[in-house]
């Protein structure tokens, strides 16, 4: 399969390319369902470069199942298999595609190449569609690119809702000291091109007991609740508006409960189907926000509602040279002005020439909105233990480094004999 595929590109640099039109869009789509474990998948960049398909949530809806898995190889890189896995009408018909990373390539770099790997394994299964007959095999000269294609439609008896529930916990313990954590969450959405539909709920809550000596023991509890809903309207391509809420409990913040909830605008200046590679937006958000406390605060308070605004540039490049990605935000309460919150944070993988990348992540925050803070103060237990949060003007974490690889460039061979494991791959 793979050498007939190879002979239709010559070579060359392929892309499958599906010539849409109003009879196109009525024919039936290959129903795929992707199970990626490599690092380099990246689902919207995939959805947008492939729309010959349709992308299913679940095995049991495919035609057909694309198991994605990666390895180290020994020149630093990766192999990287695909394996088709023909299901229903495709029952029986299994291809493998292989494909390898260099150690020098780039995140965009490896996920471009993954996904043309991808496109092409796909080809011998819909060919038999009705999608079929509008697809071509073009030679693509390198750097020549089109428009991404809108996807068929297909009828979905879940109306795009997807849900997810987690619950899990942890013990541990030895001769002094002893503790439990108990956290779950539960999520629905709904994403369309004209409106995205969020709700989520979490919970934590863990005690911890620590024997300082023989007739003093320590015990340190925690709790953090949450609970948020979002919807985003899509205005254009480059305008969304939205309203979100949220409720909160948490005893580091002294927080017996926190809800907050307003509108936001949303602008990209670049088109939002470009945003897998590029992204510069700004985000304004106007809330209300009302508290009730734990403790009595520094200003006196059990309770506070107060009107809030906040502003963000976020922006963020995917290129064959690397990536960088960072936002500046401000939050200010309206009752005060000198009480407000500004966060930023930028990181960064660049190639400086072959086989030396710069890596690089940041975060600095000023701390003016520390209204929350119990009066009484703080115990030298709690204290270490950080089970409040102190007083504080600002808050940083930097991350700077240089990586260089070198040697041979040829080293496919994957052996993963004695290796601890069964090969490198992320769960996505």
């Amino acid at each position: 399969m793979t050498r007939r595929l190879a002979g239709y590109v010559l070579a060359g640099v392929a892309t499958i390319v599906p010539l849409t039109d109003a009879h196109a869009q009525e024919q039936a789509a290959l129903q795929v369902f992707l199970d990626c474990h490599s690092f380099h998948c990246d689902f919207d960049h995939v959805r947008r470069e492939i729309t010959f398909v349709s992308w299913v949530r679940d095995r049991a809806d495919a035609d057909v199942h694309v198991l994605v898995t990666q390895q180290q190889t020994g020149g630093g890189g990766a192999e990287i298999t695909l394996a088709f896995i023909g299901l229903r009408t495709h029952a029986g018909k299994a291809d493998t595609l292989r494909y390898f990373t260099s150690q020098t390539d780039t995140q965009a770099e490896a996920r471009d190449g993954l996904t043309q790997q991808l496109a092409l394994g796909l080809v011998r299964y819909a060919a038999g569609t009705g999608a079929g007959r509008d697809l071509r095999v073009v030679h693509r000269p390198a750097g020549l690119t089109t428009p991404p294609q809108a996807g068929l439609q297909q009828h979905d008896p879940w109306n795009y809702w997807a849900f997810r529930v987690s619950l899990n916990g942890s013990l541990d313990g030895e001769a002094t000291q002893s503790g439990y954590a108990v956290r779950g969450s539960a999520s629905a959405n709904r994403t369309t091109e004209k409106l995205k539909l969020e709700f989520g709920v979490f919970g934590r809550y863990s005690r911890d007991e620590f024997e300082l000596d023989d007739s003093t023991t320590f015990i340190n509890t925690s709790e953090n609740y949450s609970a948020d809903l979002l919807s985003v309207w899509s205005l254009n391509d480059h305008w969304s508006a939205g309203l979100s809420a949220d409720l909160d409990r948490s005893t580091r913040s002294n927080t017996d409960l926190a809800v907050s909830g307003g509108p936001a605008i949303e602008y990209n200046i670049f088109p939002y189907q470009e945003s897998t590679r590029k992204k510069l937006t700004l985000l304004y958000t106007l809330e209300v926000a009302a508290f009730d406390f734990d403790e009595i605060t520094v200003d006196s308070m059990l309770s506070e509602i107060h009107p809030r605004h906040r502003l963000e540039v976020g922006a963020s490049v995917t290129q064959p040279w690397g990536s960088i990605f960072g936002s500046v935000s401000g939050t200010q309460y309206l009752h005060d002005l000198a009480a407000h919150r500004i966060d930023t944070f930028a990181g960064a993988n660049i190639r400086i020439f072959r086989g030396l990348d710069f890596n690089m992540f940041g975060s600095l925050s000023r701390i003016k909105d520390q209204f929350f803070l119990p009066a009484a103060g703080l115990t030298t237990e709690e204290i270490l233990v950080r089970r409040r949060q102190r007083e504080t003007d600002y808050r940083f974490d930097i991350s700077i480094g240089f990586s260089y690889r070198f040697g041979s460039k040829f080293n496919n061979v994957v052996n993963p004999r004695m290796g601890g494991g069964s090969g490198f791959f992320i769960m996505m």
